[in-house]
């Protein structure tokens, strides 16, 4: 106790320097006096009261909830010192997962209030009450006598569970990619290459805001504009308000530059301005902006940090928390994909310059010229426009669908709840019970559909979110909650309805899908259950696997009715739009396919960073690579960001979820026979079994890339077995 006593209270020399001897000291508690009769942050038993949460509350609230959980950690580390102490899973393991829910509970509550009250909640208030709850959290993975004890648990008790294990082994794991095992010289040694490492990354990141921020070319001529759709327009116009009338500035803002390139029929102009994006943080620029050095520090710097630890490179390290399991795993999948991928990729060129030739185009097509002509050609082939197809997916006909959908596939029912009875901090919000086919309850989520501008988070990557609310712990006797907020044009009047873009149903479809991985878990531990320590590169499975039903003609007719006439869309419409989403799939492919073979070559290759881009980019992509080209120099997801040795990650999803999506395309069964199998697979087990297990047990089989391929309209589907 006394090591808690001595972490709850504030320690002033100051103040006690000319007291005499004789005086007593009252030293208060740094724990705030917040109780939950005041502070509804601290109310963890029941569903959160978010219409009485201010910043000052949330910082309080994790504040005084942070300290009692640390304390709480202290007294499982004695007893896990303690060798007269048994230790068991429960004791240890439990007590912690039991001790932690009301804290990761408020966190997420904070969370979801900084999404969904920006204005109130801003980033850096965010961010202080975030590093506090995240520091009082990890340090029962950094904890010498947890970790010892966790063990001994693993190596010597032959009763714990499949759940139970991939627990203790998540303790361990983490505790010793964090240096727990190395002796206090290396660890020393460690420490200090991690603190280079954050230095290096804070300057990459740095210098390529610096270099984006410089740059911006104003366009004055109305012609090159016209056919500009208003969104691109508002973006770039000096004056919004005139946003027709120009001028108009392109940046390197992402939803100006990709949406600029494919619209401006320029090619002289789209050219400068693809050279000027790809040349940012570069030595084509000035030294002083230059990522270059920053390239291979971090390269350098990660080689050492795993070398450290025992690991041959920082690839090797990086499969220890991967389904891929290997570097070479990852090396066979990309070039299983890039065998079809660069046959399409070939044919896919020579059409589009074909095309580009029929509508006037006499030059050679390259890099820059992709995006317009792929954009043009597509209208052409296939005349889905989205303005007229957002006539045809009305959002609650869209949602209540996709609930529909749900229900058949996965035996559950939804209960929307009445706004009078839920706290909630919009009327726009909707909560809804989950139910299983008996009837009986299983988890709930809010629904956050619509924007306000200025109030919610909306970032240039980001404008939806799948968030966790509460995490299932029969532990602590939680069951799941979790909040989907989107960004969807609101409806004008109460008399119209809001329409959805076909984007928007698939951001729809995609973070429903990870929201139910949450929702339906059936592992009882907070730390392994839902989302929660599954693997990086299987963490978007099921968001993919939702979305993959929009390939699917039945439902697109079943999802789609035009506001007014009631009508679904047509058969040719509804075949040239999944037409659409696979057009150039095949050049698509290799340019993910590109990005995940240079991410891992620069963690397993000692090489310098040109070389190996100079190498690869002769494989996949289709145009020689422009002399000012230098664009690692601005990827911060591979170099300064958690993908580093992960970028693969989204294309190892999407081949995980095509794969399990061509069962049910494949089966002669009742689809909710699969669906039932998925979800006692996919949806329940969560991170309380291995992915390659999880998948094994749906499929019985190890994964793979045909489906991806079929999927992606690279090659053809294979047909369903007869039924009897």
């Amino acid at each position: 106790m006394a090591g808690v006593l001595l972490r709850n209270i504030r320690f002033c020399p100051a103040a006690l320097k000319f007291r005499p001897k004789t005086t007593y000291v009252v030293l208060l508690p740094e724990s705030p006096i917040d109780t939950p009769e005041d502070n509804a942050l601290l109310r963890t038993d029941g569903l959160p009261q978010f219409d009485q949460l201010t910043p000052e509350k949330c910082w309080t609230g994790i504040g005084k909830l942070a300290l009692e959980y640390e304390s709480r950690v202290w007294a499982v580390e004695e007893k896990a010192r303690n060798p007269k102490e048994p230790k068991t899973f429960d004791s240890i393991v439990g007590e912690l997962d039991h001790l932690e829910s009301p804290l990761n509970s408020a966190w997420s509550n904070v969370k979801i209030l900084y999404t969904v009250k920006n204005h109130e909640m801003n980033t850096n208030a965010y961010l202080k009450i975030h590093e506090r709850a995240r520091k009082a959290r990890v340090h029962k993975f950094q904890s010498r006598p947890i970790y010892e004890a966790c063990k001994e648990i693993y190596a010597k008790d032959s009763s714990l569970n499949v759940a139970q294990k991939r627990v203790i082994r998540k303790f361990l794991l983490e505790a010793r990619l964090n240096g727990i095992e190395l002796p206090p010289e290396k660890n020393a040694i460690f420490t200090n290459k991690l603190k280079m490492l954050e230095v290096e990354k804070s300057e990459f990141r740095r210098k390529v805001l610096e270099s984006s921020s410089k740059f911006s070319h104003k366009i004055q001529n109305s012609s090159i504009v016209k056919d500009f759709p208003d969104t691109l327009l508002k973006n770039m116009a000096v004056d919004r308000s005139r946003f027709k009338e120009g001028p108009w500035t392109v940046t390197f803002q992402p939803h100006v530059y990709d949406s600029f390139l494919e619209h401006c029929p320029s090619t002289e102009l789209r050219r400068n301005t693809y050279r000027a994006y790809n040349m940012r943080a570069s030595n084509h620029i000035s030294q002083d902006v230059s990522n270059s050095t920053h390239i291979e520090e971090i390269r350098s710097l990660r080689r050492e940090q795993a070398r450290i630890l025992g690991y041959e490179n920082f690839a090797q390290m990086s499969m220890e928390t991967k389904m891929a399991g290997s570097v070479e795993n990852v090396t066979s999948m990309i070039t299983s994909l890039l065998a079809k991928a660069k046959k399409a990729q070939k044919k896919e060129i020579a059409s589009l310059q074909a095309f580009a030739e029929s509508q006037g185009f006499d030059l050679q097509l390259e890099a820059w010229d992709v995006d317009y002509w792929k954009r043009k050609q597509m209208h052409y082939l296939y005349n889905c426009d989205d303005i007229n197809l957002q006539e045809y997916f009305p959002f609650d006909h869209v949602f209540v669908g996709l609930l529909e959908i749900c229900s058949e596939l996965f035996g559950i029912s939804f209960e929307e709840i009445s706004s009078d009875q839920i706290s909630t901090w919009h009327p726009d919000v909707r909560f809804f019970n989950i139910l299983d086919h008996t009837g009986d309850y299983i988890s709930s989520f809010y629904l956050d559909p619509f924007q306000r501008p200025g109030e919610k988070l909306h970032t240039q990557l980001d404008s939806a979110w799948s968030l966790g609310c509460r995490s299932r712990s029969d532990i602590a006797k939680t069951s799941p909650i979790a909040c989907l907020v989107f960004n969807f044009t609101p409806p004008f009047s109460e008399e119209q309805q809001s329409l959805l873009s076909f984007s928007d149903v698939s951001l729809l479809f995609q973070k429903f899908g990870t929201a139910l991985q949450h929702l339906l878990t059936t592992v009882p531990y907070s730390e392994a259950s839902g989302l929660t320590n599954i693997e990086w590169d299987a963490v978007e499975v099921c968001s993919h696997f939702m979305q993959n039903w929009l390939n699917e003609p039945s439902i697109l007719q079943r999802i789609s009715r035009h506001y007014d006439s009631g009508l679904p869309l047509s058969r040719t419409t509804i075949e040239n739009l999944i037409a659409s989403q696979n057009h150039m799939a095949g050049y698509s492919l290799c340019s993910e396919l590109y990005l995940a073979h240079l991410d891992m070559q620069l963690y397993t290759s000692e090489d310098y960073w040109l070389d190996i881009t100079r190498d690869l980019w002769k494989t996949y992509r289709p145009f020689v690579l422009d002399k000012y080209d230098a664009h690692l120099c601005t990827n911060t997801a591979i170099m300064a960001d958690i993908w580093a040795a992960a970028y693969y990650s989204h294309l190892w999803s999407r081949m995980i979820a095509a794969d399990a999506f061509q069962a049910f395309r494949e089966t002669a069964e009742d689809v909710s026979e699969v669906g039932a199998r998925f979800r006692s697979t996919f949806l329940s087990l969560g991170g309380g079994c291995h992915p390659s297990e999880v998948f094994r047990s749906f499929r019985g089989r190890d994964p793979s890339p045909d489906a991806l391929h079929v999927l992606c309209g690279l090659s053809q589907q294979k047909n369903k077995p007869p039924t009897d």
